[in-house]
């Protein structure tokens, strides 16, 4: 381990060196290697590059590059380097700019990143390749042994037994008695029951031991055996599926030293959604900036054209279920809201959202504004503000949500609301209630940043067609 972590510390430092040749040769100094060697090292510079090695390899560690990736796909490795890379020249960048280092410009940070994730990543995935060859060959096996009979651990053992390149011999299984039927007992091992597990443990090559016995009717069985496994240093696996969960994802934190299982099924990878908030504040921040003036006729416009308020203010419900006033230009008269129980047999919406066409409550210029969705606007300042962003599930009032009567549905209340979405895209008004939560949870199911951009390049043709506009 030690000897990987010189090794991709080694691999930054050629990247670094790389970047500063390629940089040196583009801005035409003569010869760059030469003109590399030449550079005058001052002991303040050499003392700062000491400090950046040991935040790469805090940066290295924070995203797993020294844990073992046997399990681990060729793409989650090569996105973890990535991302790991990515971080690591922020973080030079960072400093170039703390300490007005010229060397490090733009340019050259671009360079070291393109240098620096082919090296890692590259280099991971050589190493990865010998070692899936070698154990292919019988080298570098792990022997395991599996706790249960059940589906979920004959799925599991004929998961491993499908990929030999992982290098795991599947020894058997350790059960009473058989729990599937079929011809399993033709195929697979009955190595030993739970009284005789221990003898076994003592007589037998055994790596990893994997638990897949029922929580409820096991547990005890299962502690014991965990005390085992552990006062004999063999590293034990656990069923991630502990209680059935069809779409929430489980995986380990630690909180005050101790690791700790959690069970997610919403957006929550902590780099993504990072990139997710630095994208919403910059391109919020950039839009008000160029839209100002536009901003500023619809304001006029709408004062000029009614009475009330330019801005119409509502309580709104956010990320899980926490309430926010949202922002919108004044489209209804000022008394909209009272008026509305007047209106509620006239709904043709379905579900708990209210939406009729051709809605009296409506000012001339506030149907134009719908229309084109530049009542929306304001909701730049929400996104700002950390209670939205540009892409997520609409934020609904108080009336509607209290009207959801199904829990699948408020799944959706676990990101951020959006100004726009994949519904807001689809269709808007044109699609009923049910197919519109399902849109929005289809979302969550499938994010990232590239479906983000999507949508908001979506959004644009949408608006100037109008589509399901009410």
């Amino acid at each position: 381990m030690g000897m990987l972590k010189l090794f991709n510390l080694g691999l930054m430092v050629v990247a670094f060196g790389t970047a500063t040749v390629l940089q040196l040769h583009w801005q035409g100094g003569g010869e760059p290697v030469i003109a590399l060697l030449s550079l005058r090292v001052k002991l303040i510079n050499f003392v700062i590059f000491c400090l950046i090695l040991i935040a790469w390899h805090w940066i290295f560690s924070l995203f797993g590059q020294y844990r073992s990736q046997r399990l681990a796909s060729r793409w989650s490795t090569i996105a973890d380097s990535v991302k790991a890379i990515t971080l690591a020249s922020a973080f030079l960048a960072f400093v170039a700019k703390l300490c007005d280092i010229d060397l490090i410009t733009p340019l050259f940070i671009l360079l070291f990143w393109v240098c620096a994730s082919v090296l890692v990543a590259g280099a991971r995935m050589l190493i990865r390749s010998g070692l899936e060859l070698a154990r292919v060959h019988g080298r570098n096996l792990r022997y395991i042994l599996i706790l249960g009979t059940n589906r979920r651990a004959l799925e599991f053992a004929r998961g491993l037994e499908a990929k030999p390149e992982l290098g795991y011999r599947v020894l058997g299984f350790v059960d009473d008695s058989w729990h599937e039927n079929g011809d399993v007992e033709s195929q697979c091992r009955l190595c030993c029951g739970f009284t005789g597990l221990s003898e076994y443990l003592r007589r037998n090559v055994v790596d990893e031991v994997a638990n897949y016995l029922p929580l409820q009717s096991f547990y005890e069985c299962a502690s014991r055996i965990a005390c085992l496994c552990e006062q004999q240093g063999i590293l034990m696996r656990f069923d991630p599926d502990l209680f059935g969960l069809k779409i929430a994802r489980a995986r380990t934190e630690e909180f005050d030293g101790s690791p700790h299982i959690t069970a997610h099924s919403s957006v929550l990878d902590s780099w993504a959604t990072l990139v997710k908030r630095v994208l919403d504040v910059v391109l919020s921040l950039v839009l008000m900036i160029i839209l100002a003036p536009l901003l500023a006729a619809i304001a006029l416009l709408v004062k000029l054209t009614s009475r009330g308020p330019v801005l119409f203010r509502q309580e709104r419900i956010g990320i899980n279920k926490r309430r926010f006033f949202i922002y919108k230009f004044r489209t209804m008269v000022p008394n909209a809201e009272e008026l509305l129980s007047g209106l509620e047999s006239l709904n043709e919406a379905t579900g708990p959202v209210f939406k009729i066409r051709g809605d009296p409550r409506v000012t001339p210029v506030g149907r134009t504004l719908r229309r084109t969705s530049m009542d929306e606007l304001p909701q730049l300042y929400n996104v700002l503000r950390g209670d939205m962003s540009l892409v997520g599930p609409r934020p609904l009032p108080l009336r509607d949500f209290q009207g959801f009567n199904e829990d699948w549905q408020r799944r959706r209340f676990s990101v951020r609301p959006g100004i726009t979405c994949l519904w807001q895209v689809t269709g808007r008004s044109n699609i009923d209630f049910d197919h519109w939560m399902r849109l929005d949870l289809q979302y969550l199911d499938e994010w990232s940043i590239w479906l983000d951009m999507k949508i908001l390049a979506q959004t644009i043709p949408a608006v100037i067609r109008g589509l399901g506009a009410a």
